[in-house]
């Protein structure tokens, strides 16, 4: 682990429900969703992680306990260094506090969130679709969204793709 990551997470593990992993030099701390926000300011304040760089999630249906992880990616311009951390979400209305007070950039990803997940944001300042119109109904990155795509058309199952064509019907 980067030595200077080594009191960060040492300072977080030691906390209930907190805990930590590291791959390919990469360190990540999972933190419990409702302690999202005193993390953070945490991190900002005394470890100097000033600025947000990304907040995604990533969907693990059909599981639904934890259904949901949100990742925030932070970095520290003091350290030079990166540090994500991953709160875990229940699949049933997922929602946690916004962080927006603390990275005021987070509103643009916390609204991507909510448009293309659907995991609410309390306290969230503006929280409405971004990319997909206001009448949409869904959230497109759930992995149980409807694709209703049309199949891809290729050499070998041409003629069964052809055959369910518009045009075939006539």
């Amino acid at each position: 682990m980067n030595e200077k990551l080594q009191p960060v997470v040492s300072a977080l593990t030691a906390r209930p429900g907190f805990r930590s992993e590291e791959f390919r030099g990469e360190v990540t701390l999972f933190v419990p969703a409702e302690q999202i926000v005193d993390t953070c300011r945490l991190l900002r304040d005394e470890f100097h992680f000033d600025m947000l760089v990304a907040e995604t999630a990533v969907d693990y249906w059909p599981k639904l306990e934890p259904r949901f992880h949100v990742v925030y990616l932070l970095y520290s311009f003091a350290s030079n260094a990166n540090l994500n951390l991953r709160a875990p979400l229940d699949g049933n209305a997922p929602h946690l506090p916004t962080i927006e007070g603390i990275y005021p950039n987070a509103n643009w990803y916390e609204r991507e969130l909510w448009d293309m997940f659907g995991i609410r944001f309390d306290g969230h300042s503006d929280l409405r679709r971004i990319l997909m119109p206001a009448e949409w109904e869904g959230h497109p990155l759930r992995k149980d969204y409807p694709l209703g795509y049309e199949e891809v058309q290729f050499s070998f199952n041409h003629k069964e793709v052809d055959s369910k064509k518009p045009y075939a019907r006539e």
